[in-house]
């Protein structure tokens, strides 16, 4: 139901106006927040961060940690190339880093008790989550639990509406601030305005509504695109390529969930995006506290209150 209100707001240009009622500073400082926000979500995925009682986040000084070994060989490798100039640094990252993980999970128990049994091994992501793929193809799962599977009727109650009125909030204004920080990066925000925005809006709209068909969670613009923009991505068919791939890695979960189930390992694209997004800090007008002041508040609320919206 958020979906279709999502989907009509898109259609009748309200989202649109939205877009450009926000100053251009504004635009500037929402993808410097999301930039430092990603990599703030990078650092803790990979253990750099962790929380805190008295502070609520601490520096991890337990260097020796197998998750922080994982996270730094495919930041440095992904550092170096991307310094060089190397197309595909970030994917060389990830690889990296899975390979690093396999040789830890393969060789620390063969080290005896006294290294695999030790708190700093024990206690790891790598000991608990990783797990090595036992195999590289596999058939993709049923969508016959949830496909279709909605209670329209019992979701129209009264005492409903304030749960559909917050995921219209969340999408829309989260969708926002996702398409301002890559449109930003990507050059497609032009004299304040999104090329194509109605296109983007409507699209993004409909595989809201799409998804909730399928019984996903909220399908939405996503900031982990800007890695694709980072490596020239453009125009439309950046996407379709991603598309078609994510429709091949249908074919290949276990290595899928092998990656993604232990986060050290891609968190590294994730602080290397957020720090390539940083750039757009001096495009905002600091000599003029009416711009600086709100969009430092931004650049600043992001992370902290970890949300785009």
């Amino acid at each position: 139901l958020s979906g279709l209100c999502f989907l009509v707001l898109s259609l009748a240009g309200v989202r649109e106006s939205l877009f450009e009622a926000v100053s251009t500073s504004m635009k500037h400082a929402i993808s410097v927040g999301i930039g430092l926000f990603i990599a703030f979500i990078g650092l803790q995925n990979a253990g750099v961060i962790l929380k805190d009682p008295g502070t609520a986040v601490k520096l991890n000084h337990t260097l020796g940690s197998p998750d922080l070994v994982v996270f730094f060989t495919g930041f440095l490798v992904a550092a170096i190339l991307q310094a060089r100039r190397f197309r595909g640094a970030i994917l060389v990252g990830i690889a990296a880093a899975t390979l690093m993980a396999v040789a830890l999970k393969i060789g620390l128990p063969r080290l005896g008790p006294a290294v695999w049994d030790s708190p700093i091994v024990r206690d790891s992501m790598l000991a608990k989550q990783f797990r090595i793929a036992n195999g590289v193809v596999s058939a993709p799962p049923s969508l016959a639990p949830t496909f279709l599977k909605l209670d329209v009727v019992s979701a129209l109650q009264p005492h409903l509406l304030p749960f559909m009125l917050i995921f219209l909030y969340m999408a829309v204004f989260d969708t926002m601030g996702t398409l301002i920080g890559v449109g930003e990066l990507a050059g497609l925000v032009r004299e304040g305005k999104l090329v194509r925005a109605g296109r983007a809006f409507s699209t993004d709209a409909a595989s809201s509504l799409v998804g909730s068909l399928l019984g996903t969670s909220t399908v939405t613009a996503y900031i982990e695109s800007s890695t694709g923009i980072l490596y020239g991505g453009r125009t439309g068919l950046t996407a379709v390529a991603t598309g078609v791939l994510f429709l091949l890695a249908l074919f290949f979960p276990p290595i899928v969930e092998m990656v993604g189930s232990y986060p050290p390992i891609t968190a590294s694209a994730l602080v290397l995006v957020g720090a390539m997004m940083m750039r757009n800090i001096t495009k905002l007008d600091w000599d003029e506290p009416s711009e600086a002041i709100p969009a430092f508040l931004v650049i600043l609320g992001i992370p902290l209150s970890y949300s785009i919206s």
